[in-house]
């Protein structure tokens, strides 16, 4: 009814923090209009600034003006398959004028968490063609389609999905319910709007396999916590609700404001719920933003 996005989150909520009482649902035309109640905008980024390599019309304007008017804009995004630099020349190219401080990542949550994990040798769902940027310190090897691989590895980071194969999920699967080892999240998603039709991110596999061999990932990313406390160590200070985090999913961006304690607005007209009753959505859902608004 809500689309197989909204389907498949709702199938795994045993696995995501549990909904708050949440917002009033309020109704805006855009971010301009609410600009005066928030001094930081946390914005999500597929759904919000881009859909794919193209930028959502106004998006661009619309940060601008928010700068503009004195307020502390971050990108928090569950990006994870892409190194830092890489990402940074996508948003430049797109024409997001984005200091590189001022993009929060997954993958910077999950290289978080390994700094304080045990040293091990990793198995990496990734694409090898982006190189070893920012996780270059770790002892890994990337996954392809050799079982031995699976077998030799003491853990498991799902970082990209992009050239991951359902073969080699099968590999994954098999070699984990015979050995038992963990598995670290860095990118809760299950999907991403794209030009040609949502992805399947790392979310959508780490879940099919924690039901196949109950194993339970660590996910990284929204809407866990960890992602927030980056950004907010960035800007050195918990805003509050002088806050809000701007996302498309009900299930990663409110549910996640949500957890980081700050206010929420849903776009509708361009993401997960684009083609999709989005007041129904929340209503199945019992996942309430503070605002929703069908553009940026």
């Amino acid at each position: 009814m809500f689309g197989p996005i909204f389907d498949g989150y709702e199938a795994v909520r045993n696995r995501l923090p549990e909904a708050k009482t949440g917002g009033a649902c309020a109704h805006a035309a855009d971010l301009s209009e609410i600009a005066d109640r928030y001094d930081v905008f946390l914005l999500d980024a597929f759904g919000v600034l881009n859909i794919g390599e193209t930028a959502i019309p106004g998006a661009v304007e619309r940060v601008h003006d928010l700068r503009a008017a004195g307020k502390r804009v971050l990108i928090v995004s569950n990006a994870a398959g892409f190194p830092h630099a890489r990402l940074m020349e996508k948003y430049d190219r797109l024409g997001f004028d984005f200091d590189s401080d001022d993009v929060i990542t997954s993958r910077m949550a999950l290289l978080s968490a390994l700094d304080d994990a045990p040293a091990r040798h990793w198995g990496v769902m990734a694409n090898p063609d982006l190189g070893r940027a920012d996780i270059e310190a770790l002892d890994l090897r990337f996954l392809d389609d050799d079982p031995a691989d699976y077998d030799a590895v003491e853990g498991f980071l799902l970082i990209g999905s992009a050239v991951w194969t359902e073969d080699r999920q099968t590999l994954l699967e098999r070699s984990l319910a015979a050995n038992p080892r963990p598995v670290l999240v860095g990118n809760p998603d299950l999907a991403a709007p794209r030009e040609g039709g949502p992805s399947r991110e790392p979310g959508h596999w780490a879940h099919r396999l924690a039901d196949a061999t109950g194993i339970a990932p660590a996910f990284h990313g929204k809407p866990f916590a960890d992602i927030y406390d980056l950004a907010f160590a960035r800007l050195g200070t918990h805003p509050g609700r002088r806050a809000v985090m701007v996302g498309d999913s009900l299930h990663t961006d409110i549910l996640g404001a949500q957890v980081a304690g700050v206010d929420s607005a849903l776009i509708t007209g361009h993401g997960i719920l684009r083609e999709y009753d989005a007041e129904g959505a929340i209503a199945a859902s019992g996942i309430r933003p503070d605002w929703i608004l069908p553009t940026t």
